[in-house]
């Protein structure tokens, strides 16, 4: 991977990761278009990942020292009751994680994916898809406009973030729309939204180094190839464009013009599936 692959790729992760149409759908389509091998490159994307975290981090600075600073007054109160609600929606996807974290990282392996589940892209442009239909089905629902997210509304939108980790399904539009169709406040969907996907990714990081230092991904040779300066590259990339897109999307579900994103999902999906039949 060179630089210019891993700015591009950098930029991708950090548009994506916030604007509901998949980070994971698109770097696979990226990886795909250069020629990249997403688990040779399982250092790259674990800098970008953690980028993307730092962002989140950097924007909403404040609501996670109001949580921190509510948290550490030992009482029940608003901080309290929404990082509750962030350790509930961690559920389903720790469920996800233990039992089914091979079978996932499956899908995203080339080398793998086309024996059992057929061609990666194609499962991309299926997942995109259905990232159109849950954003159009947001966007349509009559709101309802709950002031408080109740922790059964925080386990589900955790389900959705757990059906994300599919190529293609977007994280933030499949926790944003399904927060819309139960009817909360959309002024703060946002915010619970990225500060909920947090602690998953790090985890998710943490685990990945584990695997790259006890030697059981066999990625030395690929990690050294990337270089570090491409791997600087990458990661400021994804985190200067990662903070861009988390304000500009916070500003865009408050205006609910979510429908724009569900076109280029559909968009996109039926490109990546039709192109390969006729190239």
């Amino acid at each position: 991977m060179d630089w210019i692959q891993a700015l591009i790729l950098g930029i991708v992760q950090g548009l994506t990761e916030y604007l509901p149409v998949s980070s994971s759908g698109h770097l696979t389509i990226g990886s795909a278009l250069f020629g990249v091998d997403g688990e040779a490159n399982l250092t790259f994307n674990i800098a970008v990942h953690v980028a993307t975290v730092l962002s989140t981090c950097c924007i909403l600075w404040k609501d996670i020292v109001w949580i921190f600073k509510d948290l550490f007054q030992f009482k029940w109160n608003e901080g309290t009751r929404y990082a509750l609600n962030i350790i509930i929606s961690m559920i389903p996807i720790g469920i996800v994680g233990i039992l089914l974290k091979d079978k996932v990282e499956a899908i995203f392996n080339p080398a793998t994916s086309e024996a059992h589940f057929g061609n990666p892209l194609f499962i991309v442009g299926c997942c995109l898809m259905l990232t159109a239909l849950l954003l159009t089905f947001s966007h349509y629902a009559k709101p309802r406009q709950r002031e408080q997210l109740s922790p059964w509304h925080a386990f589900v939108m955790g389900i959705a973030q757990a059906c994300a980790v599919l190529p293609g399904l977007s994280r933030s539009g499949s926790t944003i729309a399904t927060g819309l169709l139960l009817g909360n406040k959309k002024e703060r969907l946002a915010q619970f939204s990225f500060l909920m996907v947090i602690p998953p990714i790090l985890g998710e990081a943490l685990l990945d180094i584990k695997d790259l230092l006890s030697g059981d991904v066999a990625t030395t040779d690929a990690t050294t190839a990337i270089g570090t300066f491409p791997l600087l590259i990458g990661f400021l990339a994804a985190f200067v464009v990662g903070c861009m897109a988390c304000k500009w999307m916070i500003n865009i579900v408050k205006r609910g013009k979510l429908i724009w994103f569900a076109i280029y999902c559909a968009v996109v999906s039926l490109l990546v599936i039709i192109l390969p039949y006729i190239i």
